[in-house]
């Protein structure tokens, strides 16, 4: 569950770039703060998702006979992660692309899959504290998570160092 963020009269594309004309002023202010993702909270209650793990992906995006994706589809999806840590920005570095749906399919995609795998292969109880704090801090403090530019996407993915 989400607070809706985006006029639902509009179609288009499944992701969404920085200036997207379907986002509303409201969730444009939801999307910023990151408080579109609170009501997901419910599903961590209801046990659908956990606080830490790899970020639900839309399906007609995900490639169920790569043995990556299986691994990562293996866990629960949580509301963070290292790579929504590194992605803070998504969305601008969506809109620094010149064909969103195919930069987003064939670049952004993969980095996330690495990351979430890399993720899956190494989650511990105290990495996972740490991926808690870390997004606490980053969501009240938006200067500690510099955003990632296209560039080093298409570099790959580096663990966050």
């Amino acid at each position: 569950m989400k607070f809706r963020t985006m006029d639902t009269a509009s179609s288009g594309l499944k992701i969404t770039r920085s200036g997207d004309s379907r986002i509303t002023f409201s969730g444009r202010m939801l999307r910023k703060t990151k408080m579109d993702e609170l009501p997901q909270l419910v599903n961590v209650l209801k046990g659908d998702m956990s606080l830490v793990g790899p970020r639900p992906e839309v399906r007609e995006y995900v490639a169920m006979d790569d043995p990556l994706w299986r691994k990562v589809l293996s866990v629960r999806p949580g509301l963070t992660d290292p790579v929504t840590l590194r992605l803070r920005n998504e969305e601008e570095v969506l809109s620094q692309a010149a064909d969103t749906e195919k930069f987003y399919r064939e670049k952004l995609l993969g980095y996330k899959l690495l990351g979430y795998a890399e993720y899956v292969d190494n989650a511990c109880f105290m990495g996972d504290v740490k991926i808690i704090m870390l997004t606490a801090a980053s969501v009240l403090f938006t200067s500690l998570s510099p955003p990632l530019s296209a560039e080093e996407i298409e570099k790959g993915w580096n663990r966050g160092e």
